[in-house]
Formats: C-alpha cells, structure tokens, sequence
C-alpha cells in the first residue's frame, strides 16, 4: 500500500510537520482545516465565509489525492462557540446534502482566534474493502 501526502502549500503544514491530506489505499485523512484563503493568507471574520472556504479548501485536498466530497464518511467540526454552529448548516447542506457523513461537532479553542471553524475529514471510496 503507498502512503500519498498532499499539501495545499500552507505554510503552516511545513512549520507544524504535517500534511493537509494523507492517502493510505482507499482512505484518505484531511487534517483539520480553517477558512484561510492560502493564496492570499486571509480569512474572513464571517462564519459562513469561513465554512465555504473552509470547504473548497478540503475539496481542493481530496481533489489533488483523486478523492471527492462525494468519499467523505466522517466529518469533525470544531468551533470555539456553539452559538455560531446554526450559522453554519446551509454551507455544510451546500457541500454534503448528497453525502450525509458520520458528524460530530466540539467546541474547543482553534490556534488563532480569527478562526472560527475548523473541520476534519475522512472519506472511503466505494467498493472497496
């Protein structure tokens, strides 16, 4: 079985030693993942922005290891203020209303205090044992 590491090019994944996502057969790993724009280094003060980047961010990791939105089977959201989670629910409809992953979501302080979501996810294609 090859071991795959994916990188969005974050500068946090060479500061911290870790990979965006990590590939073993027919799994893949997608660390936590925040808001951050990694082109531009930004993020927004919105939650809901921050959930829809949030998003392509994974998206674009599950892409780059040959993996869709569609693999996901298990997905964590931890937010630093459970208050702000209803704010989420129509992005997280947008990106998984066909999927309908495992969830759990905690409330646990993130690195930076602009985050306001962080979310981690495993996917599983189909068919496989």
């Amino acid at each position: 079985m090859t071991r795959k590491l994916v990188s969005s090019g974050s500068k946090f994944e060479t500061e911290m030693a870790y990979s965006r996502a990590v590939v073993e057969g027919d799994w893949i790993f997608v660390s936590g993942t925040t808001g951050f724009n990694y082109t531009t280094m930004e993020i927004s003060e919105d939650i809901a922005a921050q959930t829809e980047q949030t998003f392509l961010n994974i998206k674009t990791a599950m892409e780059k290891a040959g993996f869709g939105l569609e693999h996901i089977v298990r997905v964590h959201y931890i937010l630093p203020s459970a208050e702000d989670f209803p704010s989420c629910w129509p992005i997280l409809k947008k990106f998984l209303r066909d999927v309908r992953p495992a969830a759990t979501m905690f409330v646990a302080g993130l690195a930076d205090p602009r985050m306001k979501i962080e979310i981690e996810v495993t996917g599983k294609k189909r068919g496989s044992a």
